[in-house]
This record gives structure tokens, C-alpha cells and sequence, in this order.
């Protein structure tokens, strides 16, 4: 259904049969009642705050035999999710930059992981640096970018190279 058909029908419809819509999608769909929840009450880093915990979970559990399970799909769900609320751009990419530090720090704490593992860290850091490029955030980054590089430097499959060659594309500094 295009949104010129679905505008249409939410046209036709009465204030009553329009309310008992939205709650009906309220009680049923989880992302439909979170959306409304914060447009009522916008607090951008409570939300936050959920969210990290999520992507955290992923690589740093809490409880003494959880394992971690790195799904990157999962964080990367996590960032969508928090995305699609459009909070500010310094929030959106601080959780972005989330994910990819995570990572970075967990192989170093872990040791070697897979070559996918690798790529999806590193192609998560890539997608964080564009996205603070394009907000004017780089400088506000800069160090936890950083600390990325570092983490991935005692890294296999080149990856700790692949980080830094990245790193530099975004900040011509060699590593100061």
C-alpha cells in the first residue's frame, strides 16, 4: 500500500474509528506502542540508555554464565530501533560508535574471532565515522575512534590494519 492509498483511507475514517486504530496497534505491536510512548514523552536518553544495554548485553553480559553471543544483528537492530525515534544526531552516533568499540574491545579481551566478525566490526565502524562526518561530529568521536584502532591493532586478519586505514580516511592525524 502506497502512503497516498493508506492517507486516503485514514481520511475516511471517523475520530472514533481513528483512535480505536492507533490504540488497537498500541496493545499489538511492541514498536508501534514504544513510538507513541516516546512521542508523548520524549526522553531521548532513557532511550538511549535501553538501547546501549542491549548492544552492551550482546558482547558484555551480566550474570555470572551468561555468555556473550556478539550478534551483530541484533545491536545493529538496536541502533535502527533507536534511530527511527530521530533522536539527536550526538546520541544516534554515540550509540553507533557503540557497536564497533564493543567489538574492538571484546576480541582484544577474547582473542582472535572470526574473519566475519571482523568485517561486521569494521563495517559498522565505517558506517559510524560517515555518519559523523555528515553531522559535523568527528572531533566529539575522535578518541573513542581511537581507542577502536587500538583494540584492533593485536587483531588477526588484518583487521587491525583495515581499522586504522579507516580511521585515517575520516581523520588525517597518523595516530596522535
Amino acid at each position: 500500500m502506497s502512503k497516498l492509498a493508506l492517507k486516503k483511507h485514514l481520511q475516511s475514517l471517523t475520530k472514533e474509528q481513528m483512535i480505536e486504530t492507533v490504540l488497537e496497534m498500541y496493545d499489538n505491536m511492541n514498536p508501534v506502542k514504544e513510538y507513541l510512548e516516546y512521542f508523548l514523552n520524549p526522553n531521548e536518553r532513557e532511550m538511549y540508555e535501553k538501547y546501549k544495554a542491549v548492544i552492551v548485553n550482546e558482547f558484555y553480559p551480566r550474570g555470572k554464565y551468561t555468555e556473550p553471543k556478539t550478534r551483530f544483528s541484533v545491536a545493529k537492530k538496536a541502533i535502527a530501533d533507536f534511530r527511527a525515534l530521530k533522536p539527536s544526531s550526538e546520541l544516534l552516533a554515540d550509540l553507533m560508535l557503540i557497536l564497533p568499540e564493543l567489538a574492538c574491545r571484546f576480541t582484544h579481551d577474547y582473542g582472535d574471532m572470526t574473519e566475519q566478525f571482523y568485517n561486521s566490526a569494521y563495517t559498522n565502524f565505517k558506517i559510524a565515522l560517515e555518519y559523523m562526518q555528515k553531522n559535523d561530529l568527528l572531533l566529539e568521536f575522535k578518541l573513542r575512534s581511537l581507542d577502536c584502532v587500538a583494540y584492533a591493532s593485536v587483531c588477526g586478519y588484518g583487521f587491525g590494519d583495515d581499522m586504522g586505514e579507516i580511521y585515517l580516511h575520516y581523520y588525517d592525524d597518523e595516530f596522535e
